[in-house]
């Protein structure tokens, strides 16, 4: 968790950083978001590398290549000048080498230590990614006003090296050898010889669920404090907004993943998150005043906290264990795109429209297709007839 904690920062120092990034050089608020959305894409393709290494030599690899490339990325932030270097150190090193290391490699390697109480311990780790967004925005935002962004930026990376690398020490340990996988069989009450779905089926269904659930998931993660901004409020209050979200988010990964997907499974968790999501992200399209942008901010978080632990979850109920590496790279590689669409969006519509509310709007439809998706693989499992390809 602690990782996860310190290494998300990336995440959220340009979601804070935006619009002065954008205003210092005079740039369309598109291109910090391109920067966003490029971190987003290139950690999903660097994960299924992340994962695949998880799978064959442990997870000592992928969390000293991203305690060093997260680091030395966040101090490299300060020197840039150029859209394409922004683009270059957010894509390359704080997304392919750096973000990669985090979610996909170390939810699927606490899977492998928990074959009960796993959604418990996939909601600890999970959280930290939460906690790191109660507590940075603040921090960066600090930093920020009191000495530039290209300080923090510098403060963060070294802060970063000094405590991911010691920490990259201790997971170099390997989780006991499991061949089986858990049975969904058995969860759904269904025959263990005869196949729920194929693999292939459920890869491909729950990385398009992912793609529609994170392209509504980035579009306030990204752009809320600067939507907070644009609606006549002080930036500190954006701020709050986006560590309020990210508290609430922390609290559903941490007690509604254990508890619904220890009690429910993971599909029917994701689908009660999903849906959250979904009725708030329709809110903060309208609501203006800034007591009801807490309060949908914080029942936002609720909603989207919950759904990113619930996939390595899945793959670990549904799909063959010694896979879970590579499999939950792959869906997190669509999460990863319907992520960095969500944040370009946001950008790309704003700059068009000069308003958020659209790109939010336009988030709510991708997030109902993910509830399509979701609910549909909830039905095969609970009324399962051949499997198909």
């Amino acid at each position: 968790m602690l990782f996860m904690l310190i290494g998300s920062g990336s995440i959220y120092f340009i979601v804070v950083a935006l619009k002065v990034i954008s205003t210092e050089f005079d740039w369309p608020r598109a291109v910090p978001s391109i920067a966003y959305a490029l971190q987003y894409g290139l950690a999903g393709i660097g994960g299924i590398f992340m994962g695949w290494c998880l799978d064959r030599r442990g997870p000592a690899i992928p969390a000293f290549i991203g305690a060093l490339m997260m680091g030395l990325g966040a101090i490299a932030t300060a020197y840039v000048s150029s859209p394409w270097q922004l683009y270059f150190i957010y894509g390359i090193m704080l997304g392919f080498f750096g973000r990669s290391t985090l979610f996909t490699p170390l939810t699927a390697n606490i899977t492998r230590w928990f074959e009960h109480n796993r959604s418990l311990a996939v909601g600890v780790v999970g959280s930290g990614q939460g906690l790191a967004g109660m507590i940075w925005p603040q921090v960066f935002h600090y930093l920020i006003a009191a000495y530039g962004w290209r300080q923090a930026s510098m403060l963060y990376g070294f802060f970063t090296l000094a405590t991911l690398l010691p920490l990259a020490m201790i997971l170099r340990r390997r989780p006991p050898e499991n061949d089986g996988a858990v049975g969904a069989a058995a969860r759904y009450r269904v025959a263990p010889t005869r196949p729920i779905l194929s693999p292939l089926a459920i890869q491909l269904t729950l990385s398009s669920a992912a793609i529609g659930c994170c392209v509504g998931m980035s579009l306030p993660l990204a752009h809320i404090v600067s939507h907070v901004s644009d609606l006549g409020f002080d930036a500190a209050r954006g701020a709050e907004v986006l560590s309020i979200m990210l508290a609430c988010s922390t609290l559903a990964s941490l007690v509604g993943v254990s508890w619904l997907g220890g009690r429910y499974g993971g599909l029917r968790a994701i689908f009660v998150f999903s849906s959250g999501q979904a009725m708030l992200l329709t809110a903060l399209a309208f609501v203006d005043t800034l007591p009801a942008i807490y309060l949908a901010a914080a029942l936002f978080g609720l909603g989207y906290g919950g759904i990113l632990p619930c996939y390595p979850l899945i793959v670990r109920e549904l799909l063959p264990a010694r896979e879970a590496g590579r499999r939950t790279g792959l869906v997190l590689l669509c999460a990863g795109g319907g992520m960095a669409i969500g944040s370009w969006l946001g950008g790309y519509v704003f700059d068009l429209t000069g308003s958020y509310a659209n790109a939010f709007l336009i988030g709510v439809v991708f997030n109902i297709g993910n509830l399509a998706l979701i609910g549909s693989l909830i039905w095969r499992t609970n009324h399962p007839g051949p499997a198909y390809a």
